[in-house]
């Protein structure tokens, strides 16, 4: 039961970042991003991820429980596909700050 409740907070706290990479893709601009809680947020997830591995019952079980590290590993990407839009972002800022 547990697996299942942390599986629905991961799924709710990942439900945002597809919205919030396509908004990053659009504004061209890091202003109003966070580079601290963009890293914070995939520190988080990346320590999640490794307290799944490094839980034997976990693992002893992880056939019928990958799910819940599927979705640690999911959320990482689009953090990390946001952080690489940020930096892209900054980049063009630079540019036109520049012009």
């Amino acid at each position: 039961m547990s697996e299942i409740l942390e599986t629905i907070m991961i799924v709710s706290f990942g439900a945002s970042w597809p919205m919030n990479l396509l908004n990053s893709y659009k504004a061209r601009t890091a202003k109003g991003k966070s580079l601290g809680f963009l890293c914070l947020v995939e520190f988080g997830y990346m320590v999640g991820a490794v307290s799944k591995l490094t839980d034997a019952a976990y693992m002893a079980q992880f056939s019928s429980k990958w799910y819940v590290l599927f979705f640690y590993v999911l959320n990482l990407l689009m953090v990390g596909a946001d952080l690489l839009l940020y930096a892209r972002n900054k980049k063009l800022d630079k540019l036109a700050a520049a012009k």
